[in-house]
């Protein structure tokens, strides 16, 4: 049962300013506590309790987001191992994470607050660096892990490992391990498969390899896969989600696994996957 909701929303962005008001007397009106993060409370005029965004998954059951795919991103991480469905509306932009529409909205409320909803289960990352054995940093990601390198510096050279087994030296200007959650963000970019959420993989793909036969590796989501930087003047960087970075120096390895953690997030009401897909790809349009 659904009894306290959190908002959070794109700073700065109007549409979402003038949303907050009405939503909150509507699950108020539906005796819903609302809990809104200092962001939010930044860029709107609301009343309602305010605490950091890494705190509101102790308090709420349900997460309400309004923006785009970084702005779930950003509320995913924030929840950390709590299962809190998320509800995430679309205020523009390509948005495959952040299907349902501004006029969805209420009618998917509805559907939560009565019970009546499916929740899509997300797969989700975890890397970690290693210097000279020993974890240095270790963070989750819903969508990607990427190590990439400094702008304007030369390519990457690296090592790549499966389940400690060599595969590949790499020259390249980076590579991504995504989820099939993320399939459809950078590695769909970079020229990865795009892969159905509910499938058990992981998906590697080079960005801008140098050899042309360097191609996207769809493997078990139960593989350990490992990135090994080789000396170079210049660092490189992991970054995940797009959200959070840090820097990796030669020797270096980057791990990731599968994480423990799981993110739910709601479905938009009688849309499915492939229906997302058909509108953000505008397949079969002339």
């Amino acid at each position: 049962m659904i009894r306290a909701a959190g908002i959070i929303i794109k700073p700065v962005h109007e549409p979402a300013r003038l949303v907050i008001p009405p939503l909150v007397a509507w699950l108020r009106e539906r005796h819903i506590a609302v809990f809104i993060d200092r962001e939010t409370q930044s860029c709107a005029e609301v009343e309602a309790p305010c605490i950091a965004r890494e705190q509101l998954a102790q308090h709420i059951d349900l997460l309400i987001v309004l923006g785009g795919d970084g702005t779930l991103l950003s509320g995913a991480r924030s929840l950390g191992n709590k299962k809190v469905p998320i509800l995430a509306a679309n205020l523009g932009g390509l948005g495959f994470l952040s299907s349902v529409t501004l006029e969805e909205l209420y009618p998917a409320l509805e559907a939560v607050l009565s019970g009546a909803y499916k929740t899509s289960e997300r797969m989700v990352l975890e890397a970690a660096i290693l210097r000279n054995g020993e974890v240095i940093e270790r963070q989750n990601a819903l969508n990607d892990a990427v190590v990439t390198k400094k702008a304007l510096a030369r390519m990457l050279e690296f090592d790549f490992f499966i389940d400690g087994a060599h595969v590949a030296r790499y020259r390249a200007d980076g590579l991504i391990i995504s989820t099939p959650t993320g399939s459809t963000a950078y590695s769909l970019a970079a020229g990865g498969p795009i892969v159905d959420p509910h499938l058990e993989a992981l998906v590697v793909t080079p960005i801008c390899p140098h050899m042309l036969t360097n191609r996207p590796l769809v493997i078990p989501d139960t593989t350990r896969v490992e990135i090994e930087i080789a000396e170079s003047d210049e660092p490189a960087y992991l970054t995940l989600d797009g959200q959070v970075g840090f820097e990796i120096e030669a020797r270096d390895r980057v791990a990731v696994t599968q994480s423990a953690n799981r993110v739910l997030l709601v479905q938009p009401p009688k849309k499915t996957y492939f229906d997302v897909l058909r509108s953000k790809l505008r397949w079969a349009e002339r």
